[in-house]
């Protein structure tokens, strides 16, 4: 562990990977998701429309690195993988919920203000 705490304004500071994975738009989804218990890889592909397989896998394996979310093997056939939050990736909902839900509150007003800036720009 470090002897200095993190500040995430210096350039080497490993909190800087951690704000990169929690601003994720895929991690804020994933998280979401999971928010209501256990979920198959195809539960979540079908939650979070638009993710690839591949961004889906590298986002549950970096969540499953930062210990965020646990991935589970049942031994049956066909084999059944549930993905579930631990107890700090709970602790990311509600600033992750509230994050999105101020997407969802200002996405006018910031449509707005992109339809303003390009109109100007054009000029």
């Amino acid at each position: 562990m470090s002897e200095h705490p993190a500040d995430p304004y210096q350039r080497h500071c490993p909190s800087r990977q951690l704000l990169d994975r929690i601003g994720d738009r895929w991690t804020v989804l994933v998280i979401g998701s999971l928010t209501g218990g256990p979920l198959r890889f195809s539960a979540l592909a079908a939650r979070v429309e638009g993710v690839s397989q591949k961004m889906l896998t590298q986002t549950l394996r970096a969540l499953e690195r930062d210990g965020l979310v646990t991935r589970t093997v049942y031994a049956q056939i066909p084999p059944r993988v549930e993905y579930e939050l631990t107890e700090a990736g709970h602790t990311l909902q509600e600033p992750l919920r509230a994050l999105e839900d101020w997407a969802v509150t200002h996405m006018p007003d910031v449509l707005a203000a992109r339809d303003r800036y390009d109109a100007a720009r054009s000029r």
